[in-house]
């Protein structure tokens, strides 16, 4: 009974109210902003070369929260909805990935404004911080932390970890020692990199995530240049089935619009209040520049590695297929081109993007933990709560969650909840903080932020 009243809440959440809240706030701050993520795309690629100044750079936190957003869904994910909603999906996805860009500049340059000192010459953020020095919410602060950290320490890195496990699942040397081997090795990766703390998770992810991405995206690449002929077909398919009208409205939640608008929404996670606490970490003369780099962090995952799936897919030949949905379409569309090759890419693809998404959803815990204690953690604490999400890793692929799965969708609903009304209320600083931004670049100045500036003289631990 307590699984379905989850999976009921779950499908409720997701499939209307937490798609039309999301799609709003990407309209009216796109609006609000003067299409930020638009106009201003260039000085984003721009800020991320820019090398900081001791502690974590723009580029190594725009990694982090990469890393977190792109995972098995960005694969398993986008094949769902090509198998289940149609072709059209993929034009949905791309709709909600530039309409999520304002909505990500929005809560990281948040981050940035109200982050805090950890005292160790860095700095840690986001919504738990935001929401208590602007709204003035101790307990919704509290909350949203807690939720954060149920979230995606314990209920996504469950799920990770198992889905990365059973990615071995269809091979001849898979048993049920596997699981138990796999785990532990997988849960001793994890320490060796969580322990190191947050400049060694900026470290290794900074590497791990081009590296993943880039190849991900250049066999996809490869098979669009060696089906060529088939891509023209591909992109007419794609409008197409994207405005089939009959189709939408005669069953709109297995439409390919519903489908692309569900991927698109909850793989780049704009809007959820997730990528702000890795943003709040980077070393930035001016809150907007880590703002504009989040942009790209949505562009990158769905833009970027969803679309990479889309056309490997759809370019290989294989039909989509319902019976295929997930990692067996991938597959399957890799192995009639290559041959078992196809098989052990993507089986490798879905073990280094897992693998990163546990280390990203880790990071952002941390910060929620810190802020939860209201201090600086002491060192035995940190170590409890480092081998509490160690062991999460290891049990996570021993057992199958799917009510874990549910209840973590849910428990983000209820991070959705919080962090849009709060954003949505604090955008005027945003505002503020671009105006401020775009005027000192038309003067000719690399910008530098004062909390005074914009009327927040005191009242940020940062620029004064």
């Amino acid at each position: 009974m307590l699984a379905q009243l989850i999976a009921t809440l779950n499908n409720w959440l997701y499939t209307y109210i937490l798609v039309i809240l999301l799609i709003g706030a990407g309209l009216y701050f796109t609006v609000r902003t003067r299409f930020v993520q638009f106009r201003m795309l260039g000085e984003s690629f721009r800020v991320i070369r820019e090398k900081g100044k001791g502690g974590v750079s723009s580029f190594q936190a725009l990694m982090v929260s990469t890393a977190s957003r792109v995972g098995t869904g960005n694969i398993a994910g986008v094949s769902a909805a090509l198998c289940l909603g149609g072709v059209g999906a993929v034009f949905w996805m791309w709709v909600i990935a530039l309409l999520g860009g304002a909505s990500a500049f929005v809560e990281s340059t948040l981050a940035q404004i109200y982050k805090v000192h950890d005292g160790r010459g860095g700095s840690r953020g986001g919504p738990a911080y935001y929401i208590e020095a602007a709204v003035g919410s101790r307990g919704l602060a509290a909350l949203f932390a807690v939720l954060l950290i149920l979230t995606y320490m314990v209920g996504f890195n469950l799920v990770a970890s198992f889905n990365l496990v059973d990615s071995f699942a269809g091979y001849g040397f898979f048993d049920s020692r596997t699981p138990l081997i796999a785990g532990a090795v997988l849960a001793l990766l994890t320490a060796l990199c969580i322990f190191g703390g947050g400049k060694r998770l900026t470290a290794i992810t900074s590497v791990l995530v081009p590296v993943m991405g880039g190849a991900y995206v250049l066999m996809a690449l490869v098979m669009i240049v060696l089906h060529l002929e088939l891509v023209p077909g591909v992109l007419a398919a794609i409008f197409e089935n994207a405005f089939d009208f009959q189709a939408i409205f005669g069953g709109f939640t297995g439409s390919a619009m519903m489908y692309g608008i569900k991927r698109g929404l909850f793989s780049n996670e704009a809007g959820v209040g997730s990528a702000p606490n890795a943003a709040a970490a980077a070393n930035v003369s001016h809150p907007v520049k880590q703002g504009l780099a989040q942009i790209l962090s949505v562009f990158l995952d769905t833009l970027l590695i969803c679309s990479a799936t889309a056309f490997l897919c759809l370019c290989s030949g294989v039909e989509p297929d319902a019976a295929l949905k997930g990692v067996p379409y991938v597959q399957a569309a890799l192995a009639g081109t290559f041959g078992a090759f196809g098989h052990w890419f993507i089986t490798g693809a879905m073990l280094l993007f897992a693998f990163t998404t546990i280390l990203g959803n880790y990071y952002y815990c941390e910060s929620n933990f810190q802020y939860l204690l209201q201090r600086d953690a002491k060192s035995w604490e940190l170590t409890v709560f480092r081998l509490a999400a160690v062991y999460v890793v290891f049990l996570g692929a021993r057992m199958d969650f799917s009510l874990v799965w549910d209840l973590a969708d849910v428990l983000m609903g209820g991070m959705v909840l919080i962090n849009l009304p709060v954003i949505w209320r604090l955008s005027g600083t945003v505002l503020a903080a671009l105006r401020d931004y775009t005027r000192q670049k038309a003067q000719g100045k690399d910008p530098f932020f004062r909390a005074a500036d914009v009327g927040l003289e005191g009242q940020t631990d940062f620029w004064n």
